[in-house]
């Protein structure tokens, strides 16, 4: 904004001192140097950032809560100089903060007139500026869009102004989407910082930036309930030995495993299938098999000699079984890629 760039050097040529302007997070969005600056002020121009002792001293001060000029000392070990601070906001946001460096004491509490001056003038430009509830919202589903996708620091940084987050936020992703979560693409919702002991679908939070990792987290774990997974907790963490299946490589298909996946499935009807997925499930339980697929024992047992026939594995051995039911259990999580989300 030109006319934000105008007031600040308007403002340090009659004052005959530095003037700055940066957003909340302490990057530089206006600036005229008269004279000399300190070490705090040239690197916040240089390297658009402000040291972490000068990024401290806002908050011990109170800084983004004030509602008035404040004077901040000298801190010598970062080579920052005194200074008055107007935080610069809207209502109750803080959209920044106006800095005139003072060194000497030149500018008196009754001087600072023309700096609360251009600090509203300041703020009546950025809240024009400000994007609508609307637009600001398309544009937050853009940017976590966009993480979602892949690591994006640009993005990242957007997102954390956008939404006035701090830099360590971290994330976790529900599918089906929960409540209280952004939306993402309709079968998704991101949870920032979400509550110590929530449960979302990708498991622990990992960073923002790192978003990519807890969709692909959530989106597996939702692949697996739908395949069957019957989990403690429906997140990533626990998942178990789903872990190998929902990580297994593309090339590595279910008749490697175990060609006997592939014949039962080759069946006109799904019977022995399900039979098999469920008596492997239950550790080769026959009796809780046959209350949950409500078999009478004689009708299972037959059922088992069919499918023993079929893929040369007993299932109540467990010598035999296990490829079996790794490759049974892959099968189902392929074929689970492209069903509706789960509820479950």
């Amino acid at each position: 904004m030109a006319d934000a760039q105008q007031l600040v050097e308007s403002l340090a040529a009659a004052l005959d001192r530095s003037v700055l302007v940066e957003d909340p997070q302490h990057h530089p969005l206006w600036w005229s140097t008269q004279g000399e600056v300190d070490a705090v002020r040239m690197r916040s121009i240089l390297q658009r950032e402000a040291p972490p002792g000068a990024a401290a001293l806002v908050s011990r001060l109170g800084l983004p809560a004030a509602d008035g000029p404040i004077r901040t000392p000298a801190l010598p070990d970062v080579g920052m100089d005194e200074r008055w601070c107007v935080p610069l906001r809207d209502g109750r946001t803080l959209l920044g903060y106006l800095w005139v460096l003072d060194r000497d004491g030149q500018v008196g509490a009754d001087e600072l007139g023309p700096v609360v001056d251009c600090a509203k003038a300041v703020v009546e430009l950025m809240s024009r500026a400000r994007p609508t509830a609307e637009g600001r919202q398309r544009r937050r589903d853009q940017l976590v869009a966009r993480l979602a996708e892949a690591p994006d620091p640009d993005a990242l940084r957007e997102l954390l102004e956008l939404e006035d987050l701090p830099p360590g936020t971290t994330a976790s992703v529900s599918v089906p989407p929960a409540s209280g979560g952004w939306p993402l693409g309709g079968d998704a919702s991101v949870h920032a910082d979400p509550t110590p002991g929530a449960t979302h679908t990708s498991g622990a939070p990992v960073p923002l930036l790192e978003l990519a990792v807890a969709v692909e987290r959530a989106r597996r774990t939702a692949q697996a309930i739908r395949a069957g997974a019957v989990l403690p907790s429906p997140t990533w963490d626990a998942l178990g030995a789903w872990h190998l299946i929902v990580t297994a490589p593309p090339e590595l298909t279910p008749d490697l495993v175990h060609p006997g996946a592939e014949l039962l499935a080759a069946q006109k009807r799904s019977d022995l299938l399900d039979t098999a997925r469920c008596v492997l499930d239950n550790g080769g339980d026959v009796t809780s098999s046959a209350e949950q697929l409500h078999l009478h024992r004689t009708t299972l047992y037959y059922r088992l000699e069919r499918i023993e026939a079929l893929t040369g594995v007993n299932l109540r051995s467990a010598a035999s079984r296990e490829a079996l039911h790794l490759a049974l259990r892959l099968a189902a999580y392929r074929a689970a890629a492209n069903a509706g989300p789960s509820t479950r």
